[in-house]
């Protein structure tokens, strides 16, 4: 099965206090088309969200640094 690439615009805002917000829009990298439904998450934790039409996505995280997001989409590699 073919694999194409995730590409994910990701901003960070806040100041990693207690709490920080990740934004970021997630699309194909060959097509530039946004990737809705698609799954971000925090690993190795409960918290994450999808992206929306337009494949934008906003995620609060309330632990400290370091931490990985993790993207998935139907038919696209983790």
């Amino acid at each position: 099965m073919k694999q194409p690439l995730l590409l994910a615009a990701i901003f960070f805002s806040g100041v990693f206090l207690r709490a920080q917000t990740i934004t970021g829009v997630l699309f194909d990298k060959n097509t530039g088309e946004p990737l809705v439904g698609a799954t971000v998450a925090v690993k190795g934790t409960a918290t994450g969200t999808a992206t929306d039409i337009d494949g934008k996505f906003s995620l609060k995280i309330t632990q400290s640094p370091p931490f990985t997001l993790s993207f998935s989409y139907v038919g696209y590699e983790t």
